[in-house]
């Protein structure tokens, strides 16, 4: 062959490879979604060098691996991979390559740099060829593409060297741009919702077309409230006054939107009222501000609207509240005025009974004006978290007999029925303060039940509580009133409360939630009656002790009595909060660790407190989603402390596994009280005694492990692996559970020691880990056992 011939055969072959780059180049930039792209990128290195298996690894700022994505592998090739104890670290490795690696025997390589007992993919007895390029953007590490074993069997060449090294400098631009459109996206989701949540009303305006461009549900429902049915909204800002807070009227009528968007005047926290012409209208406090465009002119204008509703109505029953105080003291006052006189009066003859129905009217308004001020102080101490309650063992059967009592000397119209439980247990209460609270109750069903009808009384078992109920026949509670009824200055309670001062029920609340309790109402609807139910943590009082016999211990006990000192995580950015957290704990007798920092929390937890308080609202992270973070490592229970108390953030608590929601302000003993709870649920849910799966037996409490009746031996660290996952038997424990459970602190996310020692266990219990009876493998997240036979199925 000629040298022209063989110049010729180069530069064809040059042609070739720079068409099936620029090929690739242009099939990786046919889309911004990320997966996409990766595939892309990773299928496009494979056709262009022959390469048979793939691998990109992506990584963060900080040189770690987030991510990757094998192609060409079949999915029990891929579970291997992962499932490797050592695979994260060869990843690791070749990850973090700065320049491109081509090497003729992949097995031998990863041998020499400490893998020697990873197994990589087979193929006969030819050498796994290998090939690697850094994908580099602006000098930042983004991750690496991994080749092997091409499809002709040859080794990769310098030219596929080459032409991978130029594709991973294309690659990462498409990468990065990729990954930046997709933040962008997030980004942008997540200020959409925000905003669209958010209580108050945002609406963007655009000047050019007069039109809104963006609506949140708030400011959609405000125009609900002014719109007629199917209206539409460019109707609405056509007809729409504003009256402003110097009593000036803008109508849009005269003035069209498109003229007043561009008057440069900018609006700050000014009350409006909007009003259609049928007269209906609404309050908001308005903040109006315009959005420039290049040239300096207002582009679109930014409005927020808060309804001030909700303030008007607060302020009406406050006025209402204090015109009802007023008249209930004034009209006591007046009889006691009246009576004072009479008896002063010299010119009047006053026979001895006479005088004294006088002194016992006055003794008799006294009390009244008394108890009314009694409420109102319950009531202020209540929301400044300092309400006073002394928690003891107390029966509950005596204190329902206490209060009806009570209640009978002062109403004779109706006839209580109590029913209890055969098995109740004590109760922690405040005696006086529980008789206060089933007294309002009972007054309050009394006073919504016909004369002489039942009020029933009742107590039963309610997990870790006691549930007392007070429920009557009477007029029935409307389903959308329920919500409302411990509210102060709730309309709904003093329509219910007939006129009483309309602070029993929150006073209920108050003293129920300071016992670490909770207190609701149920009705089916006007007419058939309310139930009214709270709860009070339980107390189990040891030994053949009579019901109605008075317990041995005045007080409970506290912490450092019973020699325990529970260690407790406080986490919350307000430093204020925090010490009074601290100092409550510590008064408590516990053992507080406290932290302004979220970030701090994990660190902390190796710690390893017993329970958790966390707000909800903390900086750079909600509470939710570091709790989240919590029990990905650490079974501990979390006591929400926020000032929020809405349904909707109590249930997501909850419902993302908080045990225990407190709303700001709370009482040291409510917080001691719900802590306990806690604990104690906590305890009640430990290890099962045994396990028992085929021939295998467990004892959980005597450490002895047995197969098929022959005691078993096993290391100290070899059995708590075993107890750990029989004690869950049935879950999953991923690897940083049992790394953090059996290891420590210590473990620094090495996994070799634990799949050693599995591998022990398995040998000794003469399990086969390709098909396991006992302990099962999960790739890429952790191990699991079988679920004991003794174990309970669970509930559908």
């Amino acid at each position: 062959m000629s040298r022209l011939d063989e110049l010729s055969r180069e530069n064809q072959a040059l042609r070739d490879r720079l068409a099936a780059l620029i090929k690739a180049s242009l099939r990786i930039n046919e889309s911004l979604d990320f997966d996409t792209v990766l595939q892309e990128v990773l299928d496009s290195a494979r056709t262009l060098t022959n390469a048979r298996y793939g691998v990109i690894t992506l990584m963060n700022s900080d040189s770690e691996i987030i991510d990757y994505l094998f192609l060409g592998f079949t999915a029990e090739e891929i579970s291997n991979f992962v499932e490797m104890p050592e695979g994260p670290g060869l990843f690791g490795h070749l990850g973090r390559i700065s320049e491109p690696l081509r090497i003729r025997d992949l097995q031998s390589h990863i041998a020499s740099i400490g893998f020697a007992d990873i197994q990589l993919l087979s193929t006969g007895q030819t050498p796994i060829t290998f090939l690697a390029a850094p994908v580099l953007h602006r000098g930042e590490h983004v991750g690496t593409i991994c080749l092997a074993d091409r499809d002709d069997g040859q080794e990769f060449t310098r030219v596929d060297e080459k032409s991978l090294l130029m594709f991973a400098s294309q690659a990462a631009m498409v990468i990065a741009n990729a990954r930046q459109y997709r933040d962008e996206r997030r980004a942008r989701a997540d200020l959409e919702t925000l905003i669209n949540m958010s209580p108050v009303g945002v609406v963007v305006l655009d000047v050019k077309t007069a039109t809104a461009t963006t609506f949140n549900r708030e400011a959609a429902r405000l125009v609900e409230v002014l719109r007629v049915q199917d209206q539409p909204l460019e109707h609405l800002l056509e007809v729409l006054t504003f009256r402003r807070a110097d009593g000036r009227e803008v109508s849009l009528q005269e003035l069209p939107l498109s003229q007043a968007l561009l008057d440069p005047e900018t609006l700050t926290a000014e009350e409006i009222v909007l009003t259609v012409p049928d007269g209906r209208s609404v309050s908001v406090l308005m903040n109006a501000t315009p959005m420039l465009a290049e040239d300096g002119q207002a582009a679109s204008w930014v409005v927020t609207l808060q309804d001030m509703t909700p303030l008007y109505e607060m302020e009406r029953l406050r006025a209402e509240f204090l015109a009802m105080v007023s008249h209930e003291l004034r009209t006591p006052l007046t009889s006691v005025k009246g009576s004072v006189a009479t008896l002063l009066d010299a010119n009047t003859v006053l026979s001895p009974v006479e005088a004294l129905q006088l002194h016992r009217i006055i003794d008799t308004q006294a009390d009244r004006m008394r108890m009314l001020i009694s409420d109102l102080l319950d009531v202020a101490h209540i929301e400044t978290g300092t309400l006073s309650v002394s928690p003891e063992p107390a029966n509950v059967a005596i204190l329902i007999d206490e209060a009806s009592h009570a209640f009978q000397s002062n109403v004779d119209k109706h006839n209580i029925c109590i029913s209890l439980s055969p098995d109740l247990p004590w109760v922690m209460a405040d005696k006086l303060r529980v008789i206060q609270v089933l007294g309002n109750l009972l007054t309050n069903a009394a006073r919504h039940s016909p004369a002489n009808s039942d009020i029933n009384v009742s107590a039963e078992r309610y997990d870790l509580h006691v549930a007392v109920s007070v429920s009557d026949a009477g007029r029935g509670i409307p389903a959308e009133s329920l919500p409302h009824l411990f509210r102060k200055f709730s309309r709904i309670e003093g329509e219910e409360q007939g006129g009483d001062s309309g602070l029993g029920l929150a006073i209920c609340k108050g003293i129920i939630e300071a016992h670490g309790g909770r207190i609701w109402a149920s009705s089916d609807g006007p007419g058939l009656g309310a139930r009214f139910t709270f709860t009070l943590p339980a107390f189990e009082v040891t030994g053949n002790v009579s019901p109605f016999a008075a317990p041995q211990t005045s007080t409970f006990p506290s912490p450092k009595e019973a020699g325990e000192r529970i260690r407790i995580l406080a986490v919350d950015d307000d430093p204020l909060t925090l010490g009074y957290v601290r100092d409550t704990l510590a008064r408590s007798g516990h053992e507080p660790i406290v932290t302004g920092d979220p970030m701090e929390v994990l660190q902390l937890m190796q710690e390893n407190p017993r329970l958790v308080l966390l707000d909800l609202k903390l900086p750079g992270i909600d509470g939710i989603e570091l709790m989240e973070e919590i029990h990905k490592g650490y079974e501990v229970p979390v006591i929400f402390l926020s000032a929020y108390g809405q349904d909707e953030h109590i249930a997501r608590a909850f419902d993302k596994g908080a045990s225990d929601y407190v709303v700001k302000p709370f009482s040291p003993t409510e917080l001691d009280a719900r802590i306990r709870a806690a604990i104690r649920k906590l305890e009640a849910s430990n290890q099962p005694e045994s396990y028992v799966c085929a021939d295998l037996r467990i004892d959980l409490n005597e450490r002895r492990v047995t197969l098929a009746g022959q005691p078993i031996r096993l290391t100290a660290i070899e059995y708590r692996t075993l107890a750990e996952l029989a004690a869950n038997s049935g879950k999953v424990l991923t690897y940083a559970q049992l790394l953090k459970r059996i290891w420590g602190a210590n473990s620094y996310g090495d996994v070799r020691p634990m799949r050693t020692v599995i591998s022990t266990i398995r040998r000794r219990l003469g399990d086969n880990a390709a098909s396991p009876l006992y302990i099962f493998t999960e790739p890429r997240i952790g191990y699991r056992m079988a679920k004991s036979e003794t174990q309970e199925p669970e509930q559908e």
